[in-house]
């Protein structure tokens, strides 16, 4: 568990419902936003492909924010606007629910490792989005917990 999750748990508490608890959580960013950085030619291409992943997500019934936590509750998938995060588990505070989805609404949380990092597919209400997130974070963790929550329901 990385020291941002521990944080995301512990800031999420007044978000939640009666009886709710967050199995996991992990800090990412809308697929493309790390190439929106570097450079024109980067910001250009990675701001079109920042954008398509926002629609995409809104399309499924999501706002993105970035930087996000995606939370996974024992009934719902939370986004959560947080701090940007800085090391050693500074920053990545917890400020406020952007949006989120019952967990019956969630058909998959795939990750796909990269060089550097992780690209994470969510698919909600048939709508695919991608997210890019740190190599230090607990995706799998999350993607485990969910399969674990989806296997309990059916």
């Amino acid at each position: 568990m990385s020291s941002y999750e521990d944080k995301i748990k512990e800031q999420a508490g007044s978000y939640l419902k009666p009886g709710e608890s967050v199995l996991a959580a992990f800090i990412a960013r809308p697929r493309g936003a790390m190439q929106a950085r570097s450079g024109l030619a980067g910001s250009i291409v990675g701001g079109k492909k920042v954008g398509q992943q926002r629609r995409a997500a809104e399309e499924a019934g999501l706002k993105l924010a970035s930087p996000m936590a995606l939370t996974l509750t024992s009934e719902r998938l939370l986004v959560f606007k947080v701090s940007p995060p800085i090391a050693l588990g500074k920053g990545g505070d917890v400020k406020d629910l952007v949006s989120e989805a019952p967990l019956a609404d969630v058909d998959s949380i795939d990750m796909k490792r990269l060089l550097v990092g992780k690209v994470v597919t969510v698919t909600v209400r048939g709508r695919p989005f991608k997210l890019e997130v740190g190599a230090g974070e607990n995706v799998k963790g999350l993607a485990d917990e969910f399969a674990r929550v989806k296997t309990a329901a059916a």
